[in-house]
């Protein structure tokens, strides 16, 4: 079959041809019709993720076909339209991952492929009302940003949410189910014709972190602070969230691309804010996540489909940062 392997860091991934697997006990064979990337297939393929392992298949997302069962696992499932959870090993405490814990696609071989082998407990039926290649863009994105926004902060309908660098999946998903939900949202982007989109979209307004005062003049275009604010860079901009803060309000991160930040405890304290770093989620997250996706018939942003032979260009593309939507490949 297909694939794109990663043979060594801080190489682009190749495609090349590698044996089909084989399902083994408990597990099934899927087709894969619709793989998404995500930027933890390109910081592994860089060499900025802990504990890399290659040669290794790498994608944590994909859509497709059961076509093939291991031992102890139903014939039944064979033929099923299925979406791949990601999760591996998270563990019993529901608060957080066990040490074992690992997301498809590194160590263990992942969705960039023909196919890929799962346990048989990590398949949900596909969404009706999407595509393969919607559907693809929905697991690690959906799922991070369901347990962000609901099991931690504990988003509510009518409260102000603000969306920092809109445009990357988690980001696009969150914005979305927030809508949903009935949430007022306002977005932060680098580029301004990002933050005209999620206008268009249904954000209330939003600003760009590179002018100067930003967070100043979102306050005043927002007509006072939020309730919750979710972040994926941290950074120098990261202390600006607790001047936007309501009191009381939930900051979330799940990411820290710009780096480390500091926090003055003293806004914090007197503000009475709560703050939560969060990582992926637990499958009652994944399973909550997707009951909301079938509730609100929500529709993931797939900002391009190319054929999986395409997959080094599109690494390329992620790397500029300049998506607003999933880049998702077919095999």
């Amino acid at each position: 079959m297909k694939a794109l392997l990663l043979e060594s860091v801080k190489t682009m991934p190749l495609y090349k041809d590698v044996e089909i697997p084989r399902p083994g006990e408990g597990e099934v064979l899927v087709k894969i019709a619709a793989a998404a990337l995500n930027h933890r297939d390109l910081y592994i393929a860089q060499g900025l993720y802990p504990g890399i392992v290659t040669p290794v298949i790498l994608g944590s997302d994909g859509a497709g076909t059961v076509v093939e069962t291991g031992a102890s696992v139903s014939k039944d499932l064979q033929g099923m339209d299925v979406l791949i959870n990601p999760n591996i090993n998270w563990g019993d405490n529901p608060k957080v991952q066990d040490k074992k814990y690992n997301i498809l696609g590194m160590p263990t071989n992942g969705t960039l492929a023909a196919f890929v082998c799962v346990k048989a407990d990590r398949l949900a039926p596909k969404p009706a009302h999407l595509t393969f290649a919607q559907a693809a863009a929905l697991p690690l994105a959906g799922l991070t940003a369901y347990r962000a926004l609901f099991t931690k902060a504990d988003l509510k309908k009518g409260e102000k949410l603000l969306i920092s660098g809109i445009g990357g999946g988690v980001a696009l998903i969150a914005f979305q189910m927030a809508l949903a939900l009935g949430a007022e949202v306002w977005v932060t982007s680098g580029a301004d014709d990002k933050i005209e989109l999620a206008q268009q979209l249904g954000a209330k307004g939003g600003t760009n972190y590179k002018s100067e005062n930003w967070h100043k003049a979102l306050e005043i275009k927002a007509g006072g602070g939020f309730d919750v604010i979710l972040d994926s860079a941290g950074g120098d901009g990261f202390q600006y969230f607790l001047d936007l803060a309501n009191p009381a309000a939930r900051i979330v991160f799940y990411g820290g691309t710009r780096g480390s930040f500091k926090v003055n405890p003293q806004k914090m304290f007197w503000k009475q804010l709560s703050m939560y770093g969060s990582t992926m989620g637990n499958d009652s997250d994944f399973n909550n996540m997707l009951a909301l996706i079938n509730q609100h018939q929500i529709v993931p942003f797939v900002r391009d489909l190319r054929p999986l032979s395409e997959g080094a260009a599109a690494f390329a593309d992620m790397d500029e940062g300049k998506q607003f939507g999933k880049l998702v490949l077919i095999p």
